[in-house]
C-alpha cells in the first residue's frame, strides 16, 4: 500500500499544513499521492483557487464568486474510496456582480449571514467515476438546512501540485435561499451551479 500525505489548508493565508485527518466539501481533507511522505507545509495557491457559482434571473446567467473559503483535503487517486475531504466558505465574502446585488444576498430573506455566516460540505465517500474522474458524496450545510449532494470532480497532478475542478447544482429553497416573493423561481432560478478549482502543493521548509 503507498503511504499517504494529507493536506490542510488556510486559504485566504494561502498555509497548507500536513495533519492527520477530510469536500465533506464546503470542510475538506485530501490525500495527494506521491507527495513527499515527511510531515511538510503546504501552500495552497488562493490567486489560482476559486470558488464560484452561476445562477439564472429571467432565464440569464448570473455569475459571482467567494472570496473566502479554506478546508482541509486528503487524497490518493489510486484508493479514492480512502478520500475525505471538509470546506468551509464565508458566505459575507460573495460577489454577486454589484453592490447593490451583494447588499442583498446577505440579508435574511437570502443567505441571511448574521445568523449563517458560513456554509460547510463535509463528504462521507469519494468514489471513482470513470478515466480521471471521482464524486465526492456528502452533505452540505447551509443556513441551517442539511442535504446530501455528489459533487463531480477531475484531479490531475504535475509534480508536486495537486489541481481539482468540479462543479454541483444545489436546489436554493432546499436551503431557505430567496424566501418570500424570491421564493417564485420564474424570477430565479431554483438551480445553482457551485463550482471549484482548488490548486494544492506541497511548500518547501
Amino acid at each position: 500500500m503507498t503511504p499517504m500525505t494529507r493536506y490542510t489548508w488556510p486559504a485566504m493565508t494561502a498555509h497548507w499544513t500536513i495533519t492527520a485527518l477530510i469536500l465533506v466539501a464546503l470542510p475538506l481533507g485530501w490525500y495527494m499521492h506521491d507527495l513527499p511522505l515527511s510531515p511538510t507545509k503546504l501552500r495552497l495557491y488562493s490567486y489560482q483557487s476559486k470558488v464560484s457559482f452561476v445562477s439564472r434571473q429571467m432565464g440569464v446567467p448570473v455569475a459571482g464568486t467567494f472570496a473566502k473559503f479554506s478546508g482541509t483535503l486528503a487524497f490518493d487517486p489510486a484508493q479514492p474510496t480512502l478520500a475525505s475531504a471538509r470546506v468551509e466558505i464565508d458566505l459575507a465574502g460573495i460577489d454577486a456582480g454589484s453592490q447593490e446585488a451583494n447588499d442583498e444576498v446577505v440579508g435574511k430573506q437570502w443567505l441571511n449571514v448574521k445568523a449563517f455566516p458560513s456554509a460547510q460540505f463535509v463528504a462521507t465517500s469519494v468514489e471513482a467515476r470513470g478515466d480521471k474522474g471521482y464524486a465526492a458524496v456528502g452533505k452540505l450545510m447551509i443556513k441551517g438546512q442539511t442535504r446530501e449532494v455528489s459533487a463531480p470532480f477531475s484531479f490531475r497532478q504535475e509534480g508536486n501540485t495537486g489541481i481539482f475542478d468540479g462543479s454541483f447544482v444545489l436546489k436554493r429553497l432546499d436551503f431557505g435561499i430567496g424566501e418570500g416573493p424570491w421564493s417564485d423561481v420564474s424570477t430565479v432560478a431554483d438551480e445553482i451551479e457551485i463550482r471549484f478549482h482548488v490548486v494544492a502543493t506541497a511548500a518547501k521548509q
